[in-house]
């Protein structure tokens, strides 16, 4: 059984070659891509196992869906097939500095947002060690909403600790409704993620990433706060606050960095008990990450090792 468990939506994601507008594109290239699923593959391809659930529709968009999340090790046996519904998709036109990158979502009423909380299997999601959430899942639908609440009430039952990442998307919905659904459910999760950013638009933070990180840790209690600004991260323990900068990087694609982050340090977390072990997994995935096209981070263990230690990373 998977020692990490992720519950949400992956879609398929179109994006032009670089350089080609979506007005104009003649072709786009599709992958996978969800922020829930994208945090099981980085887990797994450091050497964590994870599974992903999912609600999907039995047709080739949901099968290729299920397919490239499961060829990087993610579990995916779990995994709800429908014969209705739609896969939700996203269009992406990549940033060109001084142009910024353009998102499209086709989401809506996709399969995963009418998914039904009592057709999970939740006796495998309470075999693992950790559930790992998002904010993109209650903003989907109130079934949704649901699904949330469950998935943390049955991970508590069994013991398992609990990351929530508050991934706050305006595009889904406005902020007066994500912070009456997301207090609901961040009080005395073990790890909290948020960018400084997303603090400020929802729990009304000031100053930088250390003050959004104080003000996390005192209002919910987690037993770790992490936030992440601009390649800055701060991390809240107790009384203890760590920082950590990140790598200079040459970014090819952006998207999906968080998602990295997350699931490097949750790797390290778990692995050593450690927020610093947590820290240098997390930004030196995110760091990676943005020379992949694609969400996905095509890393391995190998690779974070190398670039915390300042060894090359190719041989």
């Amino acid at each position: 059984m998977p020692a990490v468990v992720t519950i949400g939506e992956t879609m398929l994601r179109l994006s032009p070659p670089p350089g080609t507008s979506l007005e104009h594109a003649a072709e786009f290239s599709v992958r996978a891509a969800g922020t829930e699923s994208n945090v099981a593959i980085t887990l797994s391809r450091l050497g964590t196992s994870a599974g992903w659930i999912s609600r999907l529709v039995d047709s080739p968009l949901g099968r290729r869906v299920a397919a490239e999340i499961r060829a990087h090790g993610v579990d995916v046996s779990r995994v709800l097939w429908t014969a209705d519904g739609r896969v939700g998709t996203y269009f992406v036109e990549p940033a060109v500095t001084p142009r910024t990158a353009r998102v499209i979502y086709d989401r809506a009423y996709s399969a995963f947002a009418e998914i039904d909380p009592d057709e999970v299997d939740w006796a495998f999601v309470r075999t693992a060690r950790h559930l790992h959430l998002t904010g993109i899942t209650p903003s989907l639908s109130d079934r949704c909403r649901a699904l949330a609440v469950r998935a943390i009430a049955e991970a508590r039952r069994a013991g398992l600790t609990i990351s929530f990442d508050v991934n706050y998307r305006a595009r889904l919905w406005p902020p007066k409704d994500a912070r009456k659904a997301l207090e609901g459910v961040l009080e005395g999760i073990d790890v909290i993620f948020s960018t400084a950013e997303d603090a400020r638009t929802l729990f009304d933070a000031e100053g930088q990433a250390e003050e959004a990180c104080g003000l996390l840790a005192r209002r919910f209690r987690p037993r770790v706060a992490v936030v992440t600004d601009d390649g800055r991260c701060v991390c809240a323990q107790g009384d203890r606050l760590v920082t950590r900068e990140g790598y200079q990087v040459t970014s090819v694609d952006r998207i999906g960095a968080g998602d990295a982050f997350a699931g490097g340090f949750i790797h390290g977390w778990l692995s050593e008990e450690s927020i610093e072990r947590g820290l240098e997994y997390g930004m030196a995935a995110a760091a990676l990450k943005h020379t992949y096209h694609g969400d996905v981070a095509w890393i391995t263990l190998e690779d974070v090792r190398n670039l915390i230690s300042g060894q090359p990373r190719w041989r």
